[in-house]
């Protein structure tokens, strides 16, 4: 931990690194004074930036209520990656057909979704019905949520998500995939935020940001999110699931060797809820741009497309609630990367990767990012290093 943060009348604020913008330091002192968040305080990351009401690179852990904009619309985004058993020299020379391949097998960018009936892939049926079910009781959701779960599912969706192949300091093939709940997630996403923003108007509740209005316990809302959420969380590990094997069957169709899995799936979400207890309570843990990190657990923090990647086993370091980083993080904006940066730029600081290099991704270009190696070595008391990874072909949906 780098430094911490009180205020009278407010929780502590526990900050990672002693890099942070003034707007996310903000919103994160506005976090720690509301009533009920638990007396550790919150929690930042080394790779925090601000967001939407609260941090990117927070973990806040609340007693008796939830925060939905905390969690955000991309609920349960996250991570998936598996070690295959092939060697970079396995690898063709040129790794453009394998891009291709992975771009036309898997549906990508904003609304991207199957175009084939025989391209969606088959959603268990008690999956379906509770989708259903919670359909049924909150239609202001939305309409065909059940058509947008099955064409989305299985799609790599924009901005930040991606498709990587990295090889790591053996020379070991890795596949590495960033993804959420798609625009299902976004649609429960925004319903609940807009609900429990009509509470606090009911309730003449004033917060220092309407984007921190929050749905008490044991209200018919709070366990209607709840239910969704969770919901939303098991799709996005699906969704995952889905595209790690599609792109494994595209790298079989161009790499004539035989291969394997040899280490099992890694998956972590970090955009989600949880509920956990620690300190001796039984708290929800909200992680909006953090994995959990107990001592044991493997999990992904990637850098840019131009940077190292990282796969780590947690230390469980209770001041952060078992948390760690879930990544670089963003050190400017994507309209401010449009204005300093140029298509020449992206093409340098992505040599020697297999990706697209034109301005619809110009906004993900690496220098857009914090320091990955900064990042980690600022949070070398939340996780050890297992295996390092560098990127040699991305996928991103623009």
């Amino acid at each position: 931990m780098k430094q911490v943060i009180h205020e009278d009348g407010a929780r502590p604020v526990k900050v990672w690194t002693n890099e942070i913008e003034d707007e996310a330091l903000q919103q994160a002192k506005n976090l720690a004074r509301l009533p009920f968040i638990h007396h550790n305080g919150v929690s930042l990351m080394p790779d925090v930036h601000a967001g939407k009401g609260s941090t990117i690179g927070s973990v806040i852990a609340t007693e008796k209520a939830i925060i939905p904009a905390a969690v955000g619309v991309d609920i349960g985004c996250g991570m998936n990656a598996v070690r295959l058993s092939l060697k970079a020299s396995d690898l063709p020379e040129s790794l453009t057909a394998i891009r291709h391949q992975i771009e036309r097998d898997i549906p990508l960018g904003a609304g991207g979704q199957h175009q084939r009936p025989e391209d969606v892939p088959a959603m268990p049926t008690a999956f379906l019905e509770m989708l259903s079910m919670i359909a049924a009781k909150h239609p202001g959701i939305g309409r065909g949520l059940e058509a947008k779960a099955a064409k989305q599912l299985g799609s790599l969706g924009s901005g930040n998500h991606f498709i990587e192949l990295c090889l790591d300091e053996n020379e070991d093939v890795w596949v590495m995939l960033h993804s959420g709940s798609r625009g299902i997630g976004n649609m429960i996403g925004t319903y609940f935020i807009e609900r429990a923003k009509k509470a606090m108007r009911g309730w003449f509740v004033n917060l220092p940001d309407a984007d921190l209005a929050y749905l008490p316990e044991d209200t018919d809302d709070f366990n209607a999110y709840v239910q969704a959420v969770e919901w939303a969380q098991e799709y996005a590990l699906a969704n995952r699931a889905v595209m790690m094997d599609r792109v494994i069957a595209a790298l079989r169709r161009h790499i004539p060797v035989e291969f394997t899995i040899t280490q099992e799936a890694i998956n972590c979400h970090h955009n989600y809820i949880a509920r956990e207890n620690h300190f001796g309570r039984n708290l929800w843990v909200t992680r909006k741009g953090a994995i959990r990190a107990r001592e044991g657990d493997l999990g992904i923090i990637p850098g840019s497309m131009g940077q190292r990647s990282y796969i780590v086993r947690g230390k469980g370091e209770l001041q952060s609630y078992c948390s760690c980083s879930h990544g670089a993080g963003r050190r400017m904006s994507r309209a401010k990367a449009r204005k300093l940066f140029s298509v020449d730029d992206l093409k340098a600081q992505t040599d020697g990767v297999e990706c697209r290099k034109d301005d619809a991704v110009l906004d993900e270009i690496p220098a857009a990012y914090k320091d990955i190696d900064t990042v980690m070595e600022n949070q070398r008391d939340l996780v050890e290093v297992v295996h390092v990874l560098k990127q040699v072909l991305c996928v991103k949906g623009a």
